[in-house]
């Protein structure tokens, strides 16, 4: 059974002036209903402000939480902070975090939401108000719940954030697999940061994904994973550079999976970058992207 976290509060209005539609996710709702596939749905609560101050300076988590946030931040960021966006910002860390606990007792589940990987301490950037991933780590080792994180970032995107905000941690380790001329111009550092040129395409990418990603579970011996599965590598995405097919996302999405699966570390999904004008498609690259997690995870049943 697929388990999807979710939440009413994950859609937001348009912020005006924004290309930024929260629609998006309301859409993957839709579409996952639509695919017919099982799933049983969970509802978030907000992340508690102390665990995202113990990752973001508590200065702009107030500014967040009341909506009260700098015009140039909010530029930065590329939408207003209203109080519905403050709210969403704040549920969807709640919502990796409890997809990360279902992927504890279930071996997989999925945010429908969250991926924010670009967030900085003090501020957010590139469409990420709050920093999820890193939030949820930090929580699920402070409270026990894992003792070492792994991040699987294939977004078309460096996670700069992310890199930036548990640097020098022992006991995460932060993977980022991007086009190396996209979004950000400067490059945080990764753990291990691979960039890869223009129209990449299917092979070559899977051939770079299958020749690191394993070492990098047996170097780091992880006990879960955090898995940024943005769809923004398509070929059809209008912010990706890797011309990746449908059938490239689902082969990256079983790899990673079969990566995690194959030493028993249980992965939690979130959904990162997608975009596009026919948002519903979009959508539907997302869903194809949790079943094809969902998929791989399933048990090998011996003949």
């Amino acid at each position: 059974m697929l388990h999807v976290v979710h939440h009413p509060g994950y859609v937001a209005p348009a912020a005006p002036g924004s290309r930024f539609a929260f629609d998006k996710y309301g859409l993957m709702m839709a579409a996952l209903r639509e695919s017919g596939v099982p799933f049983t749905l969970h509802e978030p609560a907000i992340m508690p402000a102390e665990w995202i101050g113990a990752v973001h300076d508590p200065a702009y988590v107030e500014e967040v939480v009341t909506a009260a946030v700098p015009p140039q931040k909010e530029r930065r960021i590329g939408f207003p902070i209203t109080p519905h966006v403050a709210l969403r910002a704040q549920l969807a860390p709640g919502g990796t975090w409890l997809a990360a606990k279902l992927a504890l007792d279930h071996g997989y589940a999925a945010n429908s939401a969250g991926g924010s990987h670009h967030a900085l301490s003090d501020t957010g950037a590139g469409y990420c108000v709050f920093n999820d991933l890193a939030i949820a780590a930090n929580r699920l080792i402070a409270e026990g719940d894992a003792h070492r994180v792994m991040i699987v970032d294939l977004d078309v995107h460096q996670g700069d954030g992310t890199a930036a905000l548990l640097a020098g941690r022992e006991d995460v380790f932060t993977l980022s697999i991007h086009a190396e001329k996209n979004f950000p111009t400067r490059k945080a550092r990764s753990s291990l940061d691979i960039g890869l040129p223009d129209g990449t395409g299917d092979a070559a990418y899977m051939d770079v994904l299958q020749a690191h990603l394993g070492g990098a579970f047996d170097r780091f011996r992880p006990d879960l994973v955090l898995y940024q599965a943005g769809v923004d590598p398509h070929i059809a995405d209008r912010l990706g550079r890797l011309a990746l097919s449908d059938e490239g996302l689902a082969a990256r999405d079983a790899c990673v999976m079969d990566a995690a699966r194959s030493r028993g570390v249980p992965l939690a999904s979130v959904l990162g970058g997608g975009y596009g004008e026919d948002r519903m498609e979009v959508a539907r690259r997302h869903v194809r992207s949790m079943i094809a997690l969902a998929e791989a995870a399933k048990p090998v049943v011996a003949a």
